[in-house]
Order: C-alpha cells, then sequence, then structure tokens
C-alpha cells in the first residue's frame, strides 16, 4: 500500500512535468515598434532585444528570431515570435511579430 501512493505521487509529478513547457527565451515585445523597415540596424535590434533565440538565413538574407512559447496542461498557453530579415548591409529588411496576446 505504502508503494502504490508512491508510485501515484511519481507518476502525477510526471504528468506534471510533461504538461508544461516553455521553448524560447523572453523579449521586449514594447520594443517591437521601435524597429523601422530599411532604418533600424543589426547593432540596434541586439540592444534591442539582445541576442536573438536563433539565426539563419532565407533567400541569402540573414534572419533572426525571437521566439517565446509556453504551454501547460492546466492553463492558458502563449505564444510570442519576432522575426527579423536584414539586408545585406545589416538593415532591417523587413520583420513580423505575431502574438497570441494582446
Amino acid at each position: 500500500m505504502k508503494y502504490h501512493r508512491l508510485y501515484l505521487a511519481a507518476a502525477l509529478g510526471v504528468f506534471l512535468l510533461i504538461g508544461c513547457g516553455t521553448v524560447g527565451k523572453d523579449f521586449p515585445s514594447s520594443k517591437v515598434s521601435h524597429i523601422k523597415e530599411k532604418v533600424t540596424t543589426k547593432s540596434q535590434v541586439l540592444e534591442m532585444f539582445g541576442l536573438p533565440y536563433k539565426e539563419g538565413t532565407q533567400d541569402g538574407y540573414t534572419t533572426w528570431t525571437y521566439q517565446k512559447d509556453t504551454w501547460s496542461a492546466f492553463g492558458k498557453d502563449s505564444s510570442r515570435d519576432l522575426v527579423i530579415m536584414f539586408d545585406k548591409d545589416g538593415v532591417v529588411n523587413a520583420y513580423r511579430y505575431t502574438s497570441s496576446t494582446p
């Protein structure tokens, strides 16, 4: 009987850990409005948001991704993503910000 309670507690603990998670790192979404296409530089973006969560290329252009996604088996999920594409001179060519919360 003692072991059954221990197994039940362990199973519940595992379920709670599996049912929650976070991907990415937090970033100040209030600063997104400060990004100006054809004006804002990589160094300015770095100053506003820090290092990106992911870096890659799209059509030969450098892209930085800032992302924070959280989910829970018992609460509300949330997602915020900022993808910035830089031109060859390191100036913002285009960006996209999406959020599941207002």
